[in-house]
C-alpha cells in the first residue's frame, strides 16, 4: 500500500517545480505559450510512443469499449443535469465533461502496475488511448463551446494534431509497423518530455489559484460526478458483467483517476476559465488520495 501511494506522490513532485518556477518568475513564464507548446508538439510524441510501443490488439477493444460506454452514459446524465444548473456557459462545459476527463496515463498507468503489475499495461495503454480521444472529441467541443458556437468548436477538433496523430499511429500499428530502438527513444523522450510539462504547467496554472472564488456549486457538482456518481455507475456495470476480474478491475481504477492536467490544457487554449479547471484538479487530486484506499477495497467485489 505504501508503494501505491509514493508512486501518486512522486509524480506530484513536477507540480511543486512548476508552482515554485511560477511563483519566482512571475509574468516571465507564459503559461499560454506552454500549453501551445505541449498541445501541438509534444503530445503528438506522447501519442505515437503510447500507441506504438506495443502493438494494437483487437482481443484488447473490449476493455476501452466498456471505459466509452461508462463514460457516455455519465456525460448524458451530466449534461442534461448541469444545463439547469449552471447559466454561464464556460461552467456549463466545465461541469459537464471535467469529471469524465481522469488522469489515466502519468498516474494512471503507474498505480495500476502498482496494484495489478505488468500484467496490466496493454489494458491500461488502450484504456489511455480510449481517454486521450475522449479528451480531443468531446473535451475539445465542449470547452470550445464555452466560447464559441457549435460549427467552430466542431473544426477546433479537427484542427488540433493529437487527433491525427492517433489515427497514423493507430493506422501503423493494426498495419503492423514495429519502430526502431532508435524511433522509439525519440518518440520516449518526446512523450516524457510531455508528461512533465503537463505536470509543470499545472503547477504554473496552480499559481495565483484562489479557490474559495471558485463556485461552491461547481466544485461540489464535479467531485461528486467525479468520486460518487461515476465510480457508481462503474461499479454497477461492472459487476453485472462477466469478464475477468483484473480488467474489471483496470477499468474501475481508471475510472477513479482524478482530473486530468489535460482540462487545464484545454481550458487554456480555449479561454474558458483555466484557473477554475485547475482549482478542481487540485481538489481532485487531494480527494484521490483519501479515496484511493476505499477504491482498492471495493475490486474485491468486482
Amino acid at each position: 500500500m505504501s508503494s501505491i501511494l509514493f508512486s501518486v506522490l512522486t509524480i506530484y513532485i513536477f507540480i511543486v517545480i512548476g508552482f515554485g518556477a511560477k511563483m519566482s518568475f512571475k509574468d516571465a513564464i507564459d503559461d499560454k505559450t506552454i500549453t501551445l507548446i505541449n498541445v501541438y508538439f509534444l503530445q503528438v510524441f506522447l501519442t505515437f510512443w503510447g500507441l506504438l510501443v506495443r502493438p494494437v490488439d483487437v482481443t484488447l477493444l473490449f476493455a476501452p469499449s466498456l471505459y466509452l460506454l461508462i463514460v457516455i452514459v455519465v456525460l448524458f446524465i451530466s449534461a442534461l443535469i448541469a444545463r439547469k444548473l449552471f447559466l454561464d456557459k464556460k461552467e456549463y462545459s466545465i461541469a459537464t465533461v471535467a469529471a469524465i476527463i481522469g488522469n489515466t496515463g502519468n498516474l494512471g498507468i503507474p498505480l495500476n502496475i502498482a496494484i495489478f503489475g505488468e500484467e496490466s499495461i496493454p489494458y491500461t495503454t488502450v484504456i489511455n488511448l480510449m481517454n486521450i480521444l475522449i479528451v480531443y472529441i468531446i473535451g475539445v467541443y465542449y470547452y470550445s463551446r464555452g466560447n464559441f458556437d457549435v460549427k467552430t468548436s466542431l473544426k477546433n477538433i479537427l484542427k488540433l494534431p493529437l487527433l491525427w496523430a492517433a489515427v497514423a499511429a493507430i493506422a501503423l500499428s493494426m498495419y503492423g509497423y514495429r519502430p526502431s530502438g532508435n524511433i522509439l527513444n525519440m518518440l520516449m523522450m518526446g512523450a516524457y518530455a510531455s508528461i512533465v510539462m503537463q505536470l509543470f504547467l499545472f503547477g504554473v496554472f496552480l499559481y495565483g489559484t484562489k479557490i474559495q472564488e471558485i463556485s461552491k456549486r461547481l466544485v461540489i457538482w464535479v467531485m461528486g460526478i467525479k468520486f460518487l456518481f461515476l465510480p457508481g455507475i462503474s461499479f454497477l456495470i461492472l459487476y453485472n458483467i462477466e469478464l475477468d476480474s483484473m480488467i474489471k478491475g483496470i477499468i474501475f481504477m481508471q475510472l477513479m483517476m482524478p482530473l486530468a492536467i489535460a482540462n487545464v490544457n484545454l481550458t487554456s487554449l480555449y479561454d474558458c476559465k483555466p484557473k477554475v479547471a485547475t482549482a478542481l484538479v487540485f481538489i481532485s487530486s487531494l480527494i484521490f488520495l483519501g479515496v484511493l484506499f476505499a477504491a482498492i477495497k471495493v475490486l474485491t467485489y468486482l
